[in-house]
């Protein structure tokens, strides 16, 4: 009988970030769990992440939830997060150039106005809900940027995606028919828009799938649309997520926020840093397509694994000097995944957060947590959906 930890992940409760995952992870490198094997050390996560045995794994999400089909399930399992082989090559292939550094540096000045216009509605107030007044309307103001679509779109857009978010945390299948109904309306949302830019394309990063759509070595019809649908929904849920994750790092570590406002120049490293100690996205899954032995285990085909990226990225062995601290030097951290199946966004992503947080902490000091946070299970995709604040209007120097 395998002598492993045993971690209840599927608990809408168990949080990855407990006393029983770091004694586990103490314990051995991986843990047994409802779902197969949660991976806790870096090292491992690495290695597994590009190992031949194993392909992308959450494509079998839904089952695990007990459910086996739908408008969601049917769509998670032929968006790009899943597919393997040149079928996977030939979908990056097509929107990759959309998330090139060149785009996103083209962008930042957006990024930028975007931020301050927002904090200008809530910086003499004290306070604000970072959540309602921040981190949802910009990162719904950033995705409607790059689709092309006015700014008034960004609370449908954001209520959908919220609502098909559900779907990637553990209370998958209780929530079920609220992400159905979020799913068939982001559909026709989406086949608008495509619509729309069939007729009149843009510079937008629809309008760049339009213009590959159809004919050989394109996107099909439905391959554009199961695209865009992604694009809308990954575009704007994780970054809502991790803005209000970083914001309580900086909440418990006021003095790194101080160091940030000190050092606007560790806006990069501090984006990083939060992603390490509390990502969004607490696990990438992969799944095993033969058996094979892996430091001492047999790992049977068909097994699928959870690496956490928090608990990979909180690993005494790689992360010596732990705590949350912006300007110490870190290895890489997988809140982004990596291997073939790294975030496409990944670049957008770090860069406006990293705006957000810069800009952020040059306005506004003493930040505190006020009462009335609320937040998602502390397992699948995670993140507060209410964060109060207060603090203090900073003074700007003379």
């Amino acid at each position: 009988m395998d002598a492993a930890p045993f971690i209840d992940l599927a608990d809408p409760k168990c949080s990855v970030r407990s006393a029983p995952v770091r004694a586990a992870r103490e314990k051995s490198w991986y843990a047994r769990t409802p779902y197969g094997l949660a991976v806790l050390r870096y090292a491992e996560m690495g290695k597994l992440l590009v190992h031949p045995s194993l392909r992308q794994g959450s494509h079998t999400w839904p089952e695990h939830n007990g459910v086996g089909s739908g408008h969601f399930a049917d769509w998670w399992r032929k968006t790009i997060l899943v597919t393997e082989g040149a079928d996977h090559r030939r979908l990056r292939k097509f929107v990759n150039p959309a998330f090139s550094p060149k785009v996103v540096d083209a962008l930042m000045p957006e990024f930028e106005k975007v931020t301050h216009e927002l904090i200008d509605q809530f910086v003499d107030k004290g306070a604000c809900d970072f959540m309602k007044d921040f981190a949802n309307p910009y990162a719904g103001r950033v995705l409607t940027m790059l689709l092309g679509m006015p700014a008034s779109a960004a609370d449908e857009i954001l209520r959908l995606a919220a609502d098909m978010g559900l779907a990637l945390g553990v209370t998958y299948k209780q929530s079920l028919p609220l992400i159905e109904k979020a799913t068939e309306e982001m559909y026709a949302l989406v086949a608008d828009l495509i619509g729309a830019r069939q007729v009149a394309p843009s510079d937008d990063l629809l309008s760049l799938l339009v213009n590959v759509a159809d004919g050989e070595d394109r996107l099909t019809h439905d391959e554009l649309m199961n695209m865009g649908v992604m694009l809308v929904f990954a575009g704007v849920d994780t970054t809502r997520n991790q803005l209000g994750l970083g914001m309580s790092m900086f909440l418990d570590h006021p003095d790194q926020w101080e160091t940030l406002a000190a050092r606007p120049d560790l806006d990069m490293a501090a984006s990083n840093e939060c992603m390490r100690l509390r990502p969004t996205i607490t696990w990438v899954t992969r799944e095993a397509v033969e058996d094979f032995a892996f430091q001492g285990v047999e790992i049977k085909a068909g097994t699928t694994l959870h690496l956490l990226s928090e608990s990979a990225g909180t690993d005494p062995d790689a992360f010596v000097d732990a705590p949350f601290d912006i300007s110490a030097p870190r290895q890489r951290n997988y809140g982004f995944g990596g291997g073939i199946h790294v975030c496409l966004g990944r670049v957008v992503a770090k860069n406006d957060m990293a705006v957000a947080y810069r800009l952020l902490s040059s306005r506004i000091t003493d930040i505190k947590p006020a009462s009335g946070a609320e937040w998602l299970p502390d397992s699948g995709n995670t993140g507060p959906t209410a964060l109060p604040i207060n603090f203090t209007a900073r003074v700007p120097a003379a």
